[in-house]
């Protein structure tokens, strides 16, 4: 599974469960989401740390490969040979 599939699929999971939670507490639905949103983003940014990482990594390598490329490109249409 991807890094970034993996983090997406944990902030969702936990979003899930922290909103389940809080169903029994008689609030307004949008109040729930509201801090099951809220919550959830500030636990991952503790408990998905490696996660995090793992996906920005994987993004970094990505646009890197794309960023070579491109100039790969530009320089056969240029006209220039390696």
């Amino acid at each position: 599974m991807s890094p970034f599939m993996k983090y997406l699929l944990g902030r969702l999971g936990l979003f899930v469960v922290i909103a389940v939670a809080l169903l029994p507490t008689g609030l307004h639905l949008l109040v729930i989401a509201m801090i099951a949103l809220l919550a959830s983003f500030l636990l991952s940014l503790v408990l998905m740390r490696r996660w995090r990482t793992e996906m920005a990594t994987d993004v970094d390598s990505v646009v890197r490969r794309r960023r070579e490329q491109k100039a790969r490109l530009r320089a056969e249409l240029a006209g220039d040979d390696d």
